[in-house]
């Protein structure tokens, strides 16, 4: 039996949580995802600055390669992770997992912000920046599958796209706070200043707000799917194997519409910020200013998505989203080369598509996982596919660019990603409103 026909359990984990612990567990869910998001923004808005401080001088475009290459491995470190952080939240619970991948998150973005650089430690400052953004790396391999799992599991069960929609949320207030810092430095502060120390600033404030989301998370129960699993003593083993056994058919769904989800985050929210710069003309103050004004869209228009599929399903709003970004890409970036007004309309409408796709992926993800292996399916699709399709976004755009001479390179790019991600969801059940344990998570499937 597959996690897409099966029955409903009885309802074990069907228990209304009050509404502070619904806020708190909100919270626990989405802090993680805004931490890392924020240090994960900061990199790619300040690549230029980080590459004169950690690089040798030279080729600026030899050192704004080896800046997006070392974002790249960070990304390829992420399966490890996540067959770290996965199985250890299926077989010891949520709330544990999350705790331990934020504090490592944090521990490190704390010591980027406090590393000398080239100038002062020689070849020493890019091998530790290398080192530091793989330990990175390698705790966000658990923070997706953690999060994504435990707000699912924690969300009520008629409202749960809305619920699992402030995963984003966090992301894409972490990469608003990202931008506004990066935006307030770029005024307030001459190049000189922001090379010597101001790129520290985004780094060193992201430390406490881990520590602040490592309490709030240590705080929480874990969620009542997971307990009900541990009240009829049915905690996987292996839930690795189990899943490669009962469930490669939703492994590859769910890693479909995550391609189609990564591609145009990057490209939209990170990557656009060194496209307008380095290939548009345009001031850095009036690139950051643009992704400010994404981000906020997306966090009015992310909930609302989840919601919406809610009511009528994930289905029509994920295809209907994938639609439009095969459609819309290429002219998005046709418009952006007409100057400024052009990048905006074009930046905002692929920022609302994108949206769309943030507001119902995770929890379609989420639903077609049994609870036994559900944490360990999410985080091997999400990262396997971010480490392919993500973290190679700016550094694979760089050299496409640079080989063509063409600037459209990312509209056919984000085609082929929405391609993916419409094959993998026409091949989906619709599953909003449906129980998420099920009767095998209660019956021992491992022998």
């Amino acid at each position: 039996m597959t996690a897409s026909d099966a029955s409903p359990a009885p309802d074990l984990a069907e228990q209304s949580a009050d509404p502070a612990t619904l806020r708190r567990s909100v919270a626990a869910g989405a802090v993680g995802v805004f931490v890392h998001w924020f240090d994960w923004a900061a990199y790619a808005y300040l690549a230029g600055t980080i590459a004169s401080v950690f690089f040798p001088a030279g080729n600026s475009t030899a050192g704004l390669l080896a800046v997006f290459g070392v974002f790249a491995v960070s990304f390829g470190i992420r399966p490890v992770g996540a067959l770290i952080f996965g199985p250890l939240g299926d077989k010891i619970g949520r709330k544990r997992t999350l705790s331990v991948v934020i504090f490592v998150m944090s521990g490190a973005t704390l010591v980027i912000g406090l590393l000398p650089g080239y100038s002062t430690i020689g070849i020493a400052a890019p091998i530790l920046l290398v080192l530091l953004r793989l330990l990175q790396g390698l705790a966000a391999g658990g923070e997706f599958g953690s999060a994504a799992s435990f707000l699912a599991e924690y969300a009520p069960r008629r409202r749960r796209g809305f619920g699992v929609s402030w995963l984003e949320v966090g992301s894409l207030l972490g990469f608003l706070a990202g931008s506004f810092v990066f935006l307030l430095l770029s005024i307030g502060l001459t190049n000189a200043q922001l090379a010597s120390w101001g790129w520290r600033v985004p780094f060193l404030i992201a430390a406490p707000l881990g520590i602040i989301g490592f309490v709030i998370r240590s705080k929480i129960e874990d969620t009542p799917e997971y307990r009900a699993l541990e009240a009829t003593d049915n905690v996987p083993r292996s839930p690795v194997r189990e899943l490669f056994r009962h469930n490669k058919k939703q492994l590859f769904q769910a890693a479909g519409l995550m391609t189609m989800m990564h591609v145009p985050f990057y490209a939209v929210l990170t990557y656009l910020v060194t496209y307008e710069t380095d290939y548009l003309g345009h001031s850095s103050g009036s690139a950051a200013a643009l992704s400010t004004v994404i981000s906020l869209v997306g966090l009015v228009l992310v909930p609302f998505f989840g919601r919406l599929s809610d009511r009528v399903g994930r289905k029509p709003v994920l295809i209907g989203a994938g639609a439009a970004l095969f459609v819309f890409a290429v002219p998005a970036y046709l418009l952006m080369r007409t100057g400024l007004v052009g990048t905006w309309i074009g930046g905002l409408a692929l920022g609302a598509i994108l949206a769309a796709i943030l507001g119902t992926y995770a929890v379609w993800s989420a639903e077609i996982f049994p609870t036994r292996t559900r944490q360990s399916g999410l985080s091997i699709a999400y990262n396997i596919t971010a480490a392919l399709f993500a973290g190679t976004v700016p550094y694979l755009m760089t050299v496409l660019i640079s080989a063509t001479g063409s600037t459209l390179v990312p509209g056919p790019y984000l085609m082929a990603a929405a391609a993916v991600g419409l094959v993998a969801a026409f091949s989906m059940r619709e599953t909003a409103g449906t129980p998420l344990l099920h009767k095998e998570d209660l019956e021992n499937t491992e022998a």
